[in-house]
């Protein structure tokens, strides 16, 4: 269960290595479907993000661009992940359906998320 991220130039990185981790990232009461990424570098509503991301059982990095819609700053109370929202660009994007079938009947389970 490890998540990584880093910014380069506008780049986030984030590699999921697990189901509980990705349900934890899944914000699936966003349009056209988001992930939250953890980092504590500051960004603000509405900045253009692209993300290099690794899915649990693939290797491969999958780019996704998005919109930031969610931020959860350092020192949150409750102790909450730093990181924020990102909503995916494109409308129908195949990757909301590949976190869906990746998450079965777990992306409806009641379970505290990075954001909700």
């Amino acid at each position: 269960m490890k998540e990584s991220h880093q910014a380069n130039n506008g780049i986030l990185s984030l590699a999921i290595h697990d189901k509980a981790v990705l349900q934890a990232a899944h914000m699936p009461f966003i349009r056209n479907g988001g992930l939250f990424v953890p980092t504590a570098d500051a960004y603000e509503l509405g900045d253009e993000v692209f993300v290099l991301l690794t899915l649990p059982g693939d290797a491969n990095r999958i780019p996704l661009a998005g919109k930031v819609v969610w931020i959860t700053p350092p020192n949150c109370e409750g102790q909450r992940v730093a990181g924020i929202g990102i909503q995916f660009n494109e409308p129908d994007n195949p990757l909301t359906a590949t976190v869906k079938d990746l998450l079965g009947d777990a992306s409806h389970a009641e379970r505290e998320t990075h954001t909700l």
